[in-house]
């Protein structure tokens, strides 16, 4: 894709958001999140070692009180989560 398709691609896609007051809204709030975290150098993703590990001890008290899913294959993994 050329950097003219690009652009014409952008153009096209602000100008459908452009027609819906709401959508516009919603976006420019977006847009303003994505420009603080990037100011601010977060990443929604990360998190702190403490959060790790609680998650993995959470995650093991699960596993402990058989609450899990086991796969005999990886198809039926597949198609488990084809399904979702």
């Amino acid at each position: 894709m050329t950097s003219v398709q690009m652009n014409a691609d952008v153009y096209h896609s602000l100008s459908i958001i452009a027609e819906d007051s709401d959508l516009m809204k919603k976006a420019m709030l977006y847009l303003r999140k994505l420009a603080r975290q990037k100011q601010q150098g977060k990443d929604d993703a990360l998190m702190t070692k403490e959060e790790f590990f609680s998650m993995i001890d959470h995650r093991m008290e699960d596993y402990e009180k058989g609450e899990y899913l086991s796969f005999s294959s990886p198809e039926e993994m597949h198609r488990y989560l084809e399904a979702l």
